[in-house]
């Protein structure tokens, strides 16, 4: 007969695999839609870290490489040691073996994750100060002399091309007398300074007759924006120095680079140019992660400040010091990131809810068709212990491969990232999903019984420990709102952080922004579910009254729904809140980009230039492709306003086009006639002569008062900011234009913003009141869709600067810290959706066998087929309805409660130059995230009751009727 399989008190047999195996053959369906569903949830779950650890790196790589390697380099620096030295022994600490051994010892100390790239790092010595040479070919832009800089850079003959001559040698052994020494310049040096192969270039030396500096080699570098030569650009690329004079004509001179060998480092010794040793460490961005962020931060502090230059210091010098700007880099990257990371929490948390929301669901689903055995067994003396464990057994058979499968599919997917990671969550939900079969096993059947008690919410209570439970998810939920908005409002963002430190900033671990949100769905479920029953049976009575049973019959099944109608409901509201909250999060990012970009340029395109535009380009540029209207402007900048010095930009515009631009863009829309001059106001030359005519003078004080009075020329109607109106009020005042002619000016028009200009000074004028010259355009502003950039700058030429708003919002765009957290934002929505679906189809296949039952004893009784569609749609339509108006309401009060604590400007405009205007990057209601998943599952839900209505109409009712009597 085969061996014993007992489920009997401690003590008995233990069970083995053949009546595993044997359960999972009598399901093969169950078996393979639980491998399914923990595979993608595993995948799903393994994948997200190694995501974040992906652009999170990415981020903090780019970071590094796109700030100048002068800000990212560790220069440490030694003068040669002065007192108790010979000469000879200072000589010896500027020869390259003395240098290499120290550059490595350098680098030992320099502590990981801190990695030094070998391939851009160096070492050598140079003159701190630059030394005049004499040599009057040299050019001299104001007279004085051009300054050499004498630097002996190890690693020339790598880091560069030979373009002429050779590179420099250092003949015998070079001490600080020699008298003379070879040096090559780079191609950018020879071109601006003269230098040719052979030139001979003097410098001063100390006590004897200036060092001569023969130039044996022109080079070009093979990466000039590598740390090698971008560290110290002067050996690159010479510059042009200003001295600090008060004359009307500034004192420039010239400062180049005479790149010696690094054999002939001790002649510098012999100059009064203060030479030090000099090794420079480039970080390698390939060994940058942006989990050691703490770490990272540490061993530079350490290296420029700490224990790292104590060390540096006892082997070079005592007074070696260390700089580098590396440590701001990484604070505001860090600070991206803490504004980053609580956003995309969110989606993760609302995410891996309703993932465990419908692993519970699996499992119940699972317990409910296997009670009657279930519940036999225990009748029969099965020890709820053995039960478990056998079951646990049973689910492991299928969801540990399953598990390992959806791993694999993880790390193929994003083959970068830590595995640990994504290891121990793919554990943890394949743990979850063997547990819950044994668990609601576990509740179900501690208690020995082969009848069990209806269960809906007509006849089951919630318990006190219910009550208790909703209440202290309620105040949690209240409380992480109520902190939320309390610091939005008190300035604190939920995207920044207090601390200047990326320790800090890393170790932030608040995380309201992220469980609001799926708190506030939890409680919206509770509530729902409690709330949910009482209309539907005060609809139940007046429905009965009615001809025909239908609806009477299914507001009547809908009012006595399942207890379990909690897990769906709050899988599809989580699901819709996230869905909700997030879709708006991303058309937040996307207007904030598209606002930032519209205040930037103030239309879809603009077109400037330095001086007045030809008169044929707003011709030209009205026939290019796309292009629905053209604002001509003329801007000046250094407009003087009444009787001081400070400057205020002007603008020139057409009162009835600029104010059709006005309205289209809603920056500080006004009526064309407010702006419109109403007779030719009055201009005159600064250099005029006080006889030249009454009403002339361009005295503020006597300009003023006589317009006030009317006796003069009417003011030009003004458009002004209100720091410009607070200035001078609603009185006219003169303005004194660029050309130096002056008009008269009364502000009529007050506007936080005008398409313009961007900034929170400006005045607005009619160009008719203007003079010829001011009144020429100097810019204008596009508007239309689908701009062709090359045809506009094929028509502007190359007299105008061309900026199209598509180009300068894919400006804020800078870091793959946020297009990927966009990513991983928009597929977490998408799988939080998508198991949201699955949570619906796991209930309505719960109820499946129960509704095919009822229409079968239904259609004895007389019920046609189409009543039975009917039946079943309105059944599910409450329960629907319920879940799509209570997501929509939940969503769009989590993101009303929610909004002044988010800030969407680290993912929206992480780019330097200044902070937006406010509520550039303000949390809104998205109306389509709102909707559109609800509906979609107000859709399936009927859809599927309608499609099981008409698929069990088609099937035989002998089959149904038998399994109705078997529950």
């Amino acid at each position: 007969m085969g061996q014993r399989r007992t489920f009997g008190p401690r003590g008995a047999d233990r069970p083995v695999a053949p009546w595993i195996r044997t359960r999972l053959r009598a399901a093969p369906g169950t078996a393979v839609a639980l491998a399914l569903l923990v595979t993608a949830t595993v995948c799903l779950a393994a994948a997200f870290p190694r995501a974040i650890d992906r652009y999170e790196d990415a981020g903090l790589r780019q970071a590094v490489v796109d700030a100048t390697a002068r800000r990212s380099s560790v220069q440490v620096t030694a003068p040669p040691p002065t007192l108790g030295s010979t000469q000879g022994e200072r000589e010896s600490v500027l020869r390259p073996a003395s240098l290499r051994k120290e550059y490595e010892r350098i680098l030992n100390v320099v502590e990981r994750p801190l990695v030094a790239d070998p391939g851009q790092s160096t070492y050598g010595a140079r003159t701190t100060k630059s030394l005049e040479a004499a040599e009057k070919w040299l050019p001299r832009p104001s007279g004085l002399p051009a300054q050499m800089t004498l630097a002996a850079h190890h690693g020339l003959a790598e880091h560069a091309r030979l373009r002429a001559g050779r590179l420099p040698r250092a003949e015998g052994k070079v001490t600080a007398s020699a008298p003379e020494v070879e040096a090559a310049v780079t191609t950018e040096t020879a071109d601006r300074l003269r230098i040719k192969v052979g030139s001979v270039i003097h410098v001063p030396a100390v006590g004897r007759a200036p060092l001569a500096v023969r130039v044996t080699g022109i080079v070009a570098p093979r990466d000039r924006e590598g740390a090698y030569w971008a560290t110290q650009p002067i050996l690159r690329t010479p510059a042009i120095m200003r001295l600090p004079t008060q004359g009307a004509e500034p004192s420039t001179y010239w400062v180049g680079a005479l790149l010696l060998s690094p054999d002939a480092a001790p002649v510098l010794l012999g100059t009064p140019g203060a030479p030090a040793r000099y090794w420079q460490l480039a970080p390698s961005p390939a060994a940058l992660t942006a989990s050691d962020l703490p770490r990272l931060a540490s061993s530079v502090a350490a290296l420029e400040s700490g224990p790292g230059l104590l060390k540096v210091r006892e082997f070079t010098d005592p007074e070696a010091d260390a700089s580098t700007e590396l440590d701001d880099v990484l604070t505001s990257y860090a600070a991206l990131r803490s504004g980053i990371r609580p956003l995309v929490a969110v989606a993760a948390f609302g995410t891996a809810t309703v993932a465990v929301v419908v692993l519970l669901m699996a499992g119940g689903l699972t317990a409910d068709r296997r009670r009657p055995e279930l519940a036999l067994l225990r009748a029969r003396g099965a020890s709820l212990r053995g039960l478990t464990a056998r079951l646990f057994a049973e689910t492991a058979v299928v969801a540990v491969p399953a598990g390992v499968l959806g791993l694999a599919g993880a790390l193929l997917a994003v083959p970068y990232g830590r595995l640990s990671y994504a290891a121990w969550t793919a554990a943890a939900v394949v743990l979850l999903a063997c547990a819950m079969l044994p668990a609601r096993a576990w509740v179900t059947h501690r208690a020995v019984r082969v009848h069990g008690a209806r269960e809906d919410l007509a006849s089951v209570r919630p318990s006190r420990r219910r009550t208790v439970a909703e209440l202290t998810l309620l105040v949690l939920a209240s409380a992480a709102v109520f902190a939320l908005r309390r610091r939005g409002t008190s300035g604190e963002s939920a995207g920044t952080a207090g601390s200047g430190d990326p320790a800090s900033l890393d170790s932030s671990g608040d995380q309201l922004v992220s469980l609001a949100p799926v708190l506030i769905g939890v409680i919206a479920a509770l509530v729902l579910v409690r709330l949910y029953p009482l209309p539907l049976r005060r609809l139940a009575r007046p429905a009965g009254r009615l001809r025909g049973a239908v609806g009477h019959l299914s507001l009547a099944r809908a009012g006595r729904t399942s207890v379990s109608t909690v897990l769906p409901l709050l899988a599809l509201l989580t699901a819709l809140t996230t869905a909700a909250f997030g879709g708006s999060v991303l058309t937040g990012v996307s207007d904030a980009r598209d606002r930032a970009a519209l205040l930037t340029l103030g239309a879809d395109a603009r077109i400037e230039a330095m001086g007045a535009l030809p008169r044929a380009l707003p011709d030209r540029i009205r026939s290019a492709p796309g292009v629905r209207d053209v604002t001509p402007l003329s801007i000046g900048y250094e407009a003087k306003p009444g009787a001081g010095f400070e400057t205020v930009p002007l603008v020139g515009v057409e009162p009835e086009g600029y104010a059709r631009l006005a309205q289209r863009t809603r920056l500080g829309a006004f009526p064309a006639g407010e702006l419109k001059a109403e007779g030719t106001s009055r201009t005159s030359g600064s250099g005029a002569s006080a006889d030249q005519g009454a009403g002339t003078s361009t005295d503020p004080e006597a300009a003023g008062p006589a317009d006030a009075d009317g006796s003069g020329e009417s003011p030009l109607p003004a458009l002004a900011s209100p720091s410009v109106a607070d200035r001078f009020g609603t009185r006219p005042f003169p303005v004194r234009l660029e050309d130096r002619s002056e008009i008269t000016v009364r502000i009529t028009v007050v506007r936080d913003l005008t398409p313009a200009l961007s900034g929170t000074d400006f005045l607005v004028v009619d160009r008719a009141g203007l003079g010829a010259a001011p009144a020429r355009p100097t810019a204008l502003m596009l508007t239309g869709d689908h701009l062709d950039g090359g045809a506009l700058r094929k028509a502007a030429g190359t007299t105008a600067d061309v900026q199209l708003r598509s180009e300068e919002r894919a400006r804020y765009v800078d870091s793959p810290l946020q297009s990927g957290a966009e990513r991983v934002y928009t597929v977490a929505v998408a799988a939080g959706s998508g198991y949201a679906v699955l949570a619906l189809l796991l209930a309505l296949m719960r109820a499946a066998p129960e509704r095919a039952a009822l229409l079968a004893r239904l259609r004895t009784m007389g019920l046609t087929r189409g009543q039975g569609r009917r039946l079943l749609v309105l059944e599910a339509l409450p329960q629907a309805l319920l879940a799509a108006v209570g997501g929509a309401l939940t969503g769009w009060a989590a993101v009303r409660l929610l909004a002044p604590g988010v800030d969407l400007t680290a993912v929206a405009l992480a780019t330097p130059g200044g902070a937006p205007p406010p509520g550039t990057a303000a949390l809104h209601t998205d109306p389509v995230s709102l909707l559109l998943p609800s509906l979609a599952v107000l859709l399936v839900a009927t859809g599927i009751a309608a499609g099981q209505a008409w698929w069990t109409g088609r099937r035989g009712s002998v089959r149904e009727l038998r399994a109705g009597d078997s529950r």
